[in-house]
């Protein structure tokens, strides 16, 4: 996938100014993110690997050099210092959870009443090695709904060579 598929997978779903990208790595979605936010947004990207967040600070700063982003070297799975956010965006970050409520009810506390956590993630209930615990569609409204959001909606999906298909959803 490239920046376009990206912003594509994701941008109906973005409302408000204030968003974090959970597991950020390098910087896919953040980009898309920035991209969707345009100079008015700020961004919160949160990852482990402090490298990786460097890496993904140049990088924007070539791209989308007026945009706000806050670059915190953190595991999301753990309560962090954020303001309340219009929506969080965790790519491909999840299923690496084995135990995801913990993870799900963490995120919602940081949303506003009316904020969205928006899911990409590949399409299936079976992982590998490389994405141990992944979860369908299906699986992610059930999660959802039981972790208090009533509105799940399927954004859109893209064929993947790996795992078929990945999508990305909102809930609110």
């Amino acid at each position: 996938m490239n920046h376009h598929d990206h912003v594509t997978l994701i941008k109906e779903g973005i409302s408000g100014t204030t968003w974090a990208d959970f597991g950020a790595g390098t910087g896919a979605f953040t980009l898309a993110l920035a991209d969707c936010l345009g100079t008015e947004g700020t961004i919160y990207a949160v990852d482990q690997d402090r490298r990786a967040l460097e890496e993904q600070k140049r990088t924007m700063q070539r791209q989308f050099p007026t945009t706000a982003v806050h670059y915190i070297t953190a595991d999301f799975t753990r309560k962090l210092d954020l303001p309340l956010l219009d929506g969080i965006v965790m790519a491909n970050s999840l299923h690496f959870q084995r135990e995801k409520n913990a993870v799900v009810q963490l995120a919602r506390d940081y949303l506003k009443p009316d904020g969205h956590l928006m899911l990409v993630e590949y399409n299936v209930d079976k992982g590998n090695m490389w994405v141990p615990y992944p979860l369908s569609y299906t699986s992610w409204e059930r999660l959802a709904r039981q972790n208090g959001f009533t509105q799940t909606k399927l954004l859109a999906t893209r064929p993947s060579r790996f795992l078929g298909e990945i999508y990305a959803a909102v809930s609110s």
